[in-house]
């Protein structure tokens, strides 16, 4: 179960430069096997730093929410999967969907579905010009993401058990928005503690500032391990 649960935990590495990343890298030496790089690091040379911890048999989930033409798409995919990085996110249009799965195929990458970001509610979807619910919307963007044939969907946990029912057992459901019980939710706005987003049927959880700004990172990433094999 130990091995499972590292595998299954994805460290968001929001840092603002690169010592800084690689500092949170050494310190979870061990413990950690798989981290995000979003656009922070990303533009701050993150995306060198990922082809190095892939090549070092480090999992990586490139964070870029590719949203473009298709055949801009297609070509920036076509380059990610030349980088061994394990995860790459878009969001969950279909004709980008289908375009990235085309050039992502015969590789190793995943390809995963951002269906509403967690920071969003109802009331900032309608903001949007959005006319479903998230909840809706979620499960919409979950049934065209299996249809295109991505690897997988990122949904808040609150969604998970709902998705994993649309998308079956075979598809990654990536759930940012994790937090322990009692921890402070910062500007996320649906969120679930480790436990239980397993137990709605996440595949990978996302942590970032629980662990990343935790005086022994060590220790809050063996919680939420330990909190995950609970599940």
């Amino acid at each position: 179960m130990e091995s499972d649960v590292k595998d299954r935990l994805i460290v968001g590495l929001d840092v603002p430069t690169l010592a800084e990343a690689q500092k949170v890298v050494r310190d979870l030496e061990g413990v950690v096997s798989f981290y995000k790089i979003g656009y922070q690091l990303a533009f701050a040379g993150g995306l060198d730093f990922a082809r190095e911890l892939a090549a070092g048999g480090t999992n990586v989930f490139l964070d870029m929410k590719l949203l473009d033409i298709d055949n801009t798409v297609a070509k920036g995919v076509e380059n990610i999967a030349k980088m061994g990085v394990s995860m790459l996110t878009l969001h969950a249009y279909p004709k980008a969907m289908r375009a990235a799965v085309g050039a992502a195929r015969g590789s190793g990458l995943t390809l995963l579905a951002v269906t509403v970001l967690t920071s969003m509610d109802q009331a900032d979807l309608v903001e949007a010009g959005y006319e479903y619910d998230p909840r809706t919307l979620v499960s919409r963007r979950a049934a065209q993401a299996l249809e295109a044939g991505m690897g997988g969907v990122v949904c808040s946990a609150d969604e998970a058990a709902a998705v994993r029912g649309i998308v079956g057992p075979e598809l990654a459901v990536v759930t940012p928005g994790i937090r322990s019980a009692g921890a402070d939710h910062g500007d996320q706005k649906r969120v679930m503690t480790p436990a239980a987003a397993l137990s709605a049927g996440a595949s990978h959880l996302v942590v970032a500032r629980p662990i990343v700004q935790a005086a022994d990172r060590r220790a809050a990433a063996q919680a939420i391990l330990a909190e995950m094999a609970s599940a």
